[in-house]
């Protein structure tokens, strides 16, 4: 019988991987193992979902679309041991719920709530053995970029500081259905077991790479005016006069450890 068609919902930015060469060298790169926990995000249609269970004893799948809910309870009925269904937000799950750790957590996620669900996802980075995703090619790019390029900024620092990160590969728009108007790519993340300088208030350093990259036209000095004076910047062997996008994530966690130590609030 034909599978019910399911009408992609731009409010949930749905493009579906249909391309079965790409599906293959995706899976391929994932390289699941039987006792992985490995958790999809946003499996929509399956199209990942079916050679992944193949390959696992056990998936857990998490998905907004209650049509699409139903179609996988549906097409995988006779796996339901094996598959478990959440239908959920991912920004609100909870991922402490599954009594899992060491998860693979892979999927093509959103473009509209990427960037969101990739800072969600470093608040259980403790959980994580490694992610693998699908996301907009400018969003992997600006993951991967390094200091002084225009495309390193706040995901950048942020992710790098917590993760192992590596653009694997470009997928062009004719691999989705409907075909979305850019080239996606595919990004692995490995939270890194140790770090050697560690940030000692991780609120304190998120805040303060969010609010430089919010003028990342002016000096770090200008940008960062409400946190440091000029002789803040001399102590710490940090030229006040760069731009935002010209510090390595060493000296972002530099910044945000002394201000750390000398903040009143």
């Amino acid at each position: 019988m034909d599978k019910p068609q399911h009408q992609a919902r731009k409010r949930f930015g749905q493009n579906f991987l249909h391309d079965p060469a790409i599906i293959g060298r995706i899976v391929d790169i994932i390289n699941p193992q039987a006792e992985d926990n490995l958790i999809e995000i946003g499996p929509g249609q399956g199209a990942l979902t079916r050679p992944l269970l193949e390959r696992t004893k056990q998936l857990n799948v998490i998905e907004i679309d209650r049509d699409l809910v139903s179609l996988l309870k549906e097409e995988f009925a006779m796996a339901s041991d094996r598959l478990h269904i959440h239908e959920a937000d991912v920004l609100k799950f909870d991922f402490t719920t599954l009594g899992l750790s060491k998860l693979r957590i892979v999927g093509n996620l959103p473009y509209n709530i990427s960037t969101p669900v990739l800072f969600h996802l470093l608040d259980n980075a403790e959980l994580i053995q490694d992610m693998l995703f699908m996301l907009q090619k400018e969003v992997v790019d600006r993951i991967c970029a390094s200091p002084d390029s225009h495309k390193y900024g706040r995901l950048s620092v942020m992710l790098q500081y917590a993760c192992e990160v590596d653009a694997l590969m470009t997928i062009k728009p004719g691999a989705f259905k409907p075909a979305p108007k850019v080239d996606s790519a595919i990004v692995r993340l490995i939270p890194k077991k140790t770090i050697d300088t560690p940030v000692t208030n991780f609120a304190v350093f998120s805040r303060l790479v969010r609010d430089a990259f919010s003028q990342r036209r002016k000096t770090i000095r200008n940008a960062l005016k409400t946190y440091f004076s000029n002789d803040d910047f001399e102590a710490l062997d940090i030229a006040s006069d760069k731009r935002p996008e010209n510090l390595s994530v060493n000296n972002y966690v530099t910044l945000a450890n002394h201000y750390d130590s000398i903040r009143d609030d």
